[in-house]
């Protein structure tokens, strides 16, 4: 080989050297941003407005347990839980409406919750079955009424609600956090033997019905959903319903599903609601009233 071209050679590899050298250098000064980045949408707990509604009343409490409890007071315990929950995971705006009277003014309640401007209607609730499938018990030397037939939790949601696209989809992630929770829906609903409490079911994997004609549901004017939380006719699953255990994996299992749904709100959204402009959930006070038999109790600050 001629000098000249062992010159050449040597100054190609002179020149990669000194290329790799500058790239190290370069990758030394300028690392890579280590910054975790958002994986997606958040929600603001803090702005976000849901009702909890307790179904039925003190004096007309709906179902009665197979060891002769009130439905009402299920309903209320399990709320208390569930907004307690709520609030201490930032859903500070959560509000607890409670209904007091004869039961019939369900278009009060429902225009009361209109008034507060809510981004959510939840309406909690303890189920039974038609009379066909009861039988009769002695419990503590007195007869009731119980059915073992069926259990488990059952979600349900109108169609003529005015934004049934945003409440078929809370009513599914809250299906879906349910069963994470290790939870099952009852499937008998769907059964010609239901009658005329024959549902058809919008999620198989959720367990979300649809139930239009329902006041709570169809005439809220914001996405509103309705849990039967468990079946208290049921003698295992009454007792099981007591318990703090299954009213915690009820009420973790709303949290998560309500952070999803507000997180999934973006502005502008024509899912998105107006702000409350009613009195602050703030108040040290219950909220008053719009009409007698409807109040809606707020979490102190």
């Amino acid at each position: 080989m001629s000098c000249f071209a062992r010159i050449a050679m040597l100054g190609v590899a002179l020149s990669a050297m000194l290329l790799g050298y500058s790239g190290y250098e370069s990758a030394r000064a300028d690392p890579a941003d280590s910054t975790p980045k958002a994986t997606g949408p958040t929600c603001d707990r803090s702005a976000f407005r849901l009702i909890l509604d307790v179904g039925h009343t003190p004096r007309v409490f709906g179902a009665t347990s197979a060891r002769g409890q009130h439905e009402f007071d299920f309903n209320l315990r399990l709320a208390k839980v569930i907004h307690q929950k709520l609030v201490a995971g930032g859903f500070d705006k959560t509000m607890l409406l409670v209904t007091e009277g004869s039961g019939r003014g369900l278009d009060k309640r429902v225009a009361r919750a209109n008034q507060t401007s809510a981004d959510l209607y939840l309406s909690i609730h303890h189920d039974s079955v038609p009379d066909r499938f009861l039988g009769v018990w002695l419990f503590e030397g007195r007869q009731h009424i119980f059915s073992d037939r069926f259990k488990g939790h059952s979600i349900f949601v109108s169609h003529q609600n005015s934004r049934f696209a945003a409440s078929l989809l809370f009513g599914r992630m809250l299906g879906q956090q349910l069963k994470a929770h290790g939870l099952q829906y009852t499937p008998h609903y769907t059964e010609k033997f239901m009658g005329h409490r024959q549902r058809q079911l919008l999620d198989a994997e959720a367990g979300v019905y649809r139930y239009d004609q329902l006041i709570v549901l169809k005439n809220t004017r914001m996405p509103a959903v309705l849990l039967e939380a468990g079946s208290i006719i049921n003698r295992d699953e009454e007792l099981v319903m007591e318990t703090p255990e299954r009213q915690g994996l009820i009420a973790a299992a709303v949290v998560d599903a309500v952070d999803a749904f507000c997180a999934g709100r973006q502005p502008g959204s024509p899912e998105r609601v107006a702000h409350h402009t009613g009195p602050s959930s703030g108040s040290r006070r219950a909220v008053a009233p719009a009409s007698p038999g409807a109040s809606i109790l707020a979490r102190p600050r």
